[in-house]
């Protein structure tokens, strides 16, 4: 039996650009498309593996629809698709990815494999690449001293600073398990 391919939701509620995304997408992956918030909530379970998430869409925001994602534990990374320039409100906001439209089948492909990929890494990893994708947003769209007098941008460059650290030091145990396990290796003898 092969394997499934991932299972990618796309809410849209410009059904042409959903379904165009949709169709870039369906040569790899398992297409879900929800034309609007409520459908996409409707569509919500443990199968979906990423989101490609609209922030303004009427009745329902992608706002709103990321909310529910994260208050159901549904495991999955969301990337944000969408018109609305960042600003420091997506520091409080528990996506993993922002794009801003247009986006090309190249970059949509590349975020996609890159949710992906982050899936399978531990929470802290995932923290990480979340963070600092919305470090790299803010500074692409802010000025230095924009960025300078904002408070919760200064705590977003701290706490990357110390999940940095706690990586470091994690990665340095587990090199330092790993070789006291080669030493033991070397004496192991079949009889």
């Amino acid at each position: 039996m092969s394997e499934q391919p991932p299972v990618i939701l796309v809410a849209e509620d410009e059904p042409d650009l959903a379904d165009l995304y949709a169709a870039w997408l369906g040569d790899q992956y398992q297409v879900r498309t929800a034309y609007g918030g409520h459908e996409a909530i409707e569509q919500l379970d443990e199968e979906i593996d990423a989101i490609l998430l609209d922030r303004r869409m009427p009745g329902l925001s992608g706002d709103e629809v990321l909310v529910a994602v994260r208050e159901r534990g549904i495991d999955c990374r969301v990337a944000m698709v969408t018109a609305v320039e960042p600003d420091f409100d997506i520091l409080e906001m528990g996506f993993d990815d922002y794009l801003v439209k247009p986006v090309t089948k190249e970059v949509l492909h590349e975020t996609v494999e890159g949710l992906l990929r982050r899936g399978g890494y531990d929470g802290d990893v995932q923290e990480l690449f979340a963070l600092t994708s919305k470090k790299a947003i803010l500074e692409s769209e802010k000025s230095a001293s924009e960025l300078a007098d904002n408070d919760e941008y200064q705590d977003l460059s701290e706490r990357i600073a110390d999940l940095r650290a706690e990586l470091d030091r994690t990665i340095g145990e587990i090199d330092e398990h790993d070789e006291f396990e080669k030493l033991f290796q070397e004496f192991d003898v079949d009889d």
